[in-house]
């Protein structure tokens, strides 16, 4: 049969994409449910098809060919194209995917998912959760939940909270501090490397400066306050993200007025989230969020 019509199969395509992933026949076929011989012959189908070698196979390692290397290219993009294609006709079966820091997720989203699956079951939602500091858009997120250090412009972009410091610790923390200058008998917890939060804090509340005081670094807000809770330290930390284990009494502010920074916590939709057809319900969801927040807080 003619070749042009004669197209390689799918799992033939996604078997190459596999293995030239794990540079493995074994490991691939572990991640694809076959037998190591199964792979072997999918590969055999495409380099037959294409009257070319796709790997070259030595005792020690497997790499593509030239020729290999182009195969991929296309069969990456032919199945990018068609999971594209399948969401676009198909969205609602898929959930809808946010992407946000972990402490995020954790102090603030995560208490309130119960709440959005009793409104809304036939909405799925995925989290996709980051470590960094900062979180970056991806191609493949619906909606971001972005810090911002003033309120965006865009109009498409919902201001969940804006962002308050307060410094918390332990009920039990042993002689907990009652002014700045007491914080000098206490490790500072940070929740990021660059120790802004604290810098901003003490600025405001005419402290010392920060190499007077001895410090416990974190990369997150969630590791800074479980330390705080753990009688660690005090830790400076936005007072939304500490409401419930304040609630919960697991965390306390000994003393200070809330600092507000000009900073956001938003959530900004991607150009993906116009074709799912709940993405107006999680909007309409997160802007009854925002509205309960300011009222609890008393704006």
């Amino acid at each position: 049969m003619d070749k042009i019509r004669h197209v390689p199969s799918l799992q033939a395509m996604q078997t190459l994409v596999e293995v030239a992933r794990c540079a493995s026949f074994t490991q691939a076929a572990q991640q694809l449910c076959l037998t190591q011989s199964a792979v072997s012959r999918q590969i055999q189908q495409l380099e037959s098809h294409f009257s070319v070698a796709l790997f070259i196979r030595t005792s020690r390692s497997l790499r593509l060919t030239p020729e290999g290397e182009q195969v991929l290219a296309s069969a990456v993009s032919i199945l990018d194209q068609l999971k594209k294609l399948e969401e676009r006709l198909v969205p609602q079966q898929r959930p809808f995917r946010i992407r946000m820091h972990v402490s995020l997720a954790v102090r603030w989203l995560l208490p309130r998912l119960s709440d959005f699956y009793l409104s809304h079951p036939e909405i799925s939602l995925a989290i996709e959760t980051v470590a960094t500091e900062i979180v970056e858009p991806a191609s493949d997120s619906d909606a971001c939940i972005l810090y911002l250090p003033q309120p965006s412009t865009d109009v498409d972009c919902l201001t969940l909270f804006e962002e308050t410091l307060v410094p918390v610790c332990s009920p039990g923390l042993s002689n907990a501090p009652r002014s700045v200058d007491d914080l000098l008998g206490f490790a500072l917890l940070h929740r990021s490397a660059d120790r802004q939060a604290w810098i901003e804090w003490l600025a405001a509340n005419g402290a010392k400066p920060l190499e007077r005081y001895r410090h416990i670094p974190f990369n997150l807000d969630e590791l800074a306050l479980d330390a705080a809770a753990r009688g660690l330290g005090v830790a400076v930390t936005d007072m939304t993200l500490a409401a419930e284990s304040i609630e919960r009494g697991v965390l306390i502010v000994p003393f200070g007025e809330p600092l507000k920074t000009g900073g956001v916590y938003s959530l900004c939709p991607q150009p993906s989230a116009a074709s799912h057809p709940g993405c107006a319900t999680v909007m309409q969801w997160f802007a009854s969020q925002m509205e309960k927040s300011r009222e609890r807080d008393g704006y």
